[in-house]
């Protein structure tokens, strides 16, 4: 069933699919989806402390309104009967019609493939729904259970040793297994070569691979997770500055200057975040009002509703605010953190599973976490924005994380001495400061500065009151109306 876009039993709304829920029809037939969780019968009226809302109190300032009509079609409904069928029967034939090859090997594989397969089947029909409906509720739930199903790979290399973990991978790809070195990207760092008569150029043109596009592309979805420009440029810069800190670890980070700088930062991380910020503003301004493709008159009318089926259902923009408290503070440092951890598990991974750069297991886990990170994102953020309504940490956030750390696990288990190669002198002095720097204005920003200006409003306040009183004392009263007030203020404050 579409969620959000259909009355629950009994006149209940069910959770938004995407970003939002439904309140009740409108005379005119359309249904006003109002993006936020549905309100527990039993919550007072009174809105929630944290985000602002409407005067409802039912959406977010940040989320968009959608008007949907509440057409349900076949594309919607569950279909938890007949995928079993389907696969009973798909088990069936495999069992009675199928002769079983007395090859051990390729019968683990094919039952290894099998079980995953069934695992899919369930979670894609059974699974929790996410925060994401479009394309489709069931996409978001195969890449949960894709998630479960790769996690648990990692548990299973992390318990192997170093050797059989790496010749483990020759069942995936008989090719792998094997040590491979590692490409540099220094060398000879001229721009412009005078030497190469026939090709000054040649150092530029040399670095204009496959990759180019790929950190294009990949920090234009980033924008699109993360949907902020400063954590993003925060987040391209740190990189770069931890490639310079660990290429005497791995060749591979060893780049020319202008590699840094130029064609990463500016050119390729720069432009997908540019072209990824004026997607969002798109998003943000677009109109969610959403038809059932057969309530539509006309073949132009039915195409575009096909493609915006590939849209976003609503709209929430991220507001991070890192100033505004501690916690919000904390949670951003850490998104940055689980970041980086994350690109530089790329390389790591590569280095100590003997995977050479342009693997299609490489390209594959890029293509997972893209998927992933929308929503890990996105459940991030309303756990962190909208406590009132997410209590916990959503389900593909808490796998991420997990990933995340298990990755990194393998590759302190795997390769433990390049990771305690020591950092150079100059290096470990840097980090040192950039540390200190950012301890030093946490504790000004989230201690500091409010104990200080906590004293000042109370000297102000003690300020007043004397100057009040002085004043009363000057006329001859002894004391005023004022005062009076605040006793009286005082003794009710006292009965209740």
């Amino acid at each position: 069933m579409r969620r959000g876009e259909r009355r629950g039993h009994g006149g209940v709304l069910g959770k938004a699919a995407l970003e939002e829920q439904q309140p009740p029809a409108l005379p005119n037939g359309g249904v006003p989806a109002v993006a936020e969780r549905p309100r527990p019968a039993e919550s007072p009226p009174s809105l929630p402390p944290g985000p602002e809302r409407d005067s409802a109190g039912l959406r977010r300032s940040t989320e968009s309104e959608v008007y949907d009509d509440g057409t349900n079609t076949f594309f919607w409904r569950a279909h938890t009967l007949t995928v079993l069928f389907i696969l009973t029967c798909a088990l069936g034939y495999v069992t009675l019609f199928e002769e079983t090859p007395q090859d051990t090997a390729y019968n683990t594989k094919r039952g290894i493939v099998a079980s995953i397969l069934v695992f899919l089947c369930f979670g894609v029909t059974q699974a929790k729904d996410g925060p994401f409906s479009r394309p489709h509720p069931a996409y978001w739930r195969f890449w949960l259970c894709v998630s479960v199903v790769y996690e648990l790979f990692l548990i299973f290399i992390l318990f192997q040793t170093v050797q059989d973990g790496r010749q483990f991978m020759k069942y995936i790809d008989p090719n792998l297994g094997v040590p491979l070195p590692e490409r540099d990207y220094g060398g000879n760092c001229l721009i412009y070569d005078p030497g190469n008569e026939t090709d000054p150029l040649h150092n530029i043109w040399d670095k204009l691979d496959g990759f180019v596009p790929a950190h294009f592309f990949g920090w234009y979805l980033k924008t699109l997770m993360i949907r902020d420009w400063w954590m993003c440029m925060i987040i391209s810069v740190m990189f770069e500055f931890l490639e310079y800190s660990l290429e005497h670890q791995l060749p591979n980070f060893s780049e020319c200057w202008w590699d840094h700088w130029i064609m990463d930062v500016i050119l390729c991380n720069g432009l997908g975040i540019y072209c990824g910020m004026k997607t969002l503003s798109w998003l943000s301004l677009k109109t969610y009002k959403w038809q059932g493709l057969w309530n539509i008159p006309t073949y132009k009318g039915k195409m575009k509703r096909i493609v915006f089926q590939f849209t976003p259902y609503s709209w929430v923009k991220f507001e991070w605010k890192p100033a505004s408290s501690l916690r919000r503070w904390l949670a951003v440092c850490g998104i940055i953190f689980v970041f980086l951890l994350a690109e530089l598990n790329t390389f790591y991974l590569k280095f100590v599973l003997w995977m050479p750069p342009e693997h299609y297991l490489v390209l594959l886990r890029l293509v997972f976490f893209v998927n992933v990170g929308g929503v890990a994102m996105r459940e991030i953020y309303d756990f962190m924005d909208d406590p009132k309504f997410h209590k916990k940490l959503g389900q593909q956030a808490w796998l991420v994380a997990a990933i995340t750390a298990t990755e990194f696990l393998i590759v302190v288990k795997y390769d433990p001495y390049t990771l305690t190669l020591s950092l150079p002198f100059y290096i470990t002095q840097c980090w040192m400061l950039g540390i200190i720097l950012v301890l030093t204005w946490t504790a000004w920003r989230f201690f500091i500065r409010d104990i200080t200006l906590r004293y000042k409003e109370i000297r102000r306040q003690k300020q007043e009151h004397k100057n009040e009183r002085d004043k009363c004392l000057s006329n001859g009263d002894g004391h005023s109306s004022i005062l009076d007030e605040q006793n009286g203020n005082k003794l009710r404050e006292r009965k209740l």
